[in-house]
């Protein structure tokens, strides 16, 4: 029997099918959700490339809140039902997750070529069991991880991009685009996410560009004003986890996910600066490794353990 596993985002859908316990790599396909009037209509399509196997179950991490069996995509209009999609898959068991609590599940399962090391803690210090997913790209959100005896884990859900910009952190961010540019940045989302990248270089330099791409570009080609962009927003995210590590405590780790943690992984010093900037507290920081998820299939991996 098959299970049908699905990665949702704002830009993107990844679907794939798993037996027995292992996703079928030939499966794996990716929808651009600009070509799809609804998710309901990717499964379809994707069902049918595959010989329309019989489902057990079915798993679908969603880049937006699940309640009651339901949810919605915070960046696409697309809504979701677990008893939808049971009418349409005719699988046994349909669950909803937030793709941030995909990833929470896929990191026990994480190798050495699925993650990187980004800043290292001391060796010897003491676990509480405690990790934090952080995810940048389209969206902003964390998933808190409680890992329990016998290698169990239990994922919390949060819609932390909602959340208002942290006061130090807005101060700072004035001082540098100018209090007139601040309605921009009304969230943590609209800030952190790939539009927030985009607007931090609107608002310093006057230039719009269509994608945070096109900055991580041009940076890396020596472009003086997409280098100062990226230097000041990875300052601001180095603050940003050193708020969320203290809200969270992840003495196992803090693991980064998404096209824009990616996009600043290699300014790995400038990051670890700013995470460990503040004095106060400063021991829960300096006793947080950070880490960045490079496995584009780890929230696949995570609806396979979320469903199992």
């Amino acid at each position: 029997m098959a299970m049908l596993l699905a990665d949702v985002g704002g830009t993107n859908a990844r679907l794939a099918i798993a037996r027995n316990g292992v996703i079928d790599g030939d499966s794996v396909t990716r929808y651009r959700g600009d070509d799809y009037d609804s998710f309901d209509r990717v499964v379809q399509t994707f069902l049918a490339g595959q010989g329309n196997p019989r489902l057990t179950a079915v798993c679908v991490a969603v880049a937006g809140p699940v309640s009651g069996g339901k949810a919605e995509l915070t960046n696409r209009d697309w809504d979701f039902s677990e008893d939808r999609l049971a009418r349409l898959t005719d699988a046994d068991h349909v669950r909803l997750i937030n793709d941030l609590m995909a990833l929470g599940y896929a990191t026990p399962r994480l190798g050495q070529d699925g993650v990187s090391l980004l800043r290292p803690a001391p060796a010897h210090r003491d676990l509480n069991g405690q990790s934090l997913v952080v995810g940048a790209g389209t969206g902003f959100n964390v998933c808190g991880v409680r890992h329990l005896s016998g290698g169990a884990i239990t994922c919390q859900e949060a819609e932390e991009g909602h959340t208002s910009l942290p006061h130090n952190i807005a101060i700072r961010l004035a001082e540098r685009v100018g209090t007139d540019e601040m309605p921009a940045f009304f969230s943590t989302e609209e800030t952190f996410a790939g539009r927030g990248l985009t607007q931090l270089h609107h608002a310093l330099h006057g230039v719009k560009v269509a994608r945070a791409e096109a900055i991580s570009t041009a940076a890396m080609q020596g472009d003086a004003q997409a280098e100062e962009t990226y230097r000041i927003f990875t300052e601001l995210f180095g603050l940003v986890l050193r708020e969320l590590a203290l809200r969270f405590m992840p003495l196992n780790g803090m693991y980064l996910a998404g096209s824009v943690a990616r996009s600043f992984a290699h300014r790995s010093e400038q990051l670890e600066s700013a995470f460990l900037a503040e004095p106060y507290m400063r021991h829960i920081t300096e006793n947080t490794p950070l880490l960045l998820i490079r496995d584009d299939m780890a929230a696949l991996h995570g609806c396979l353990a979320a469903i199992t």
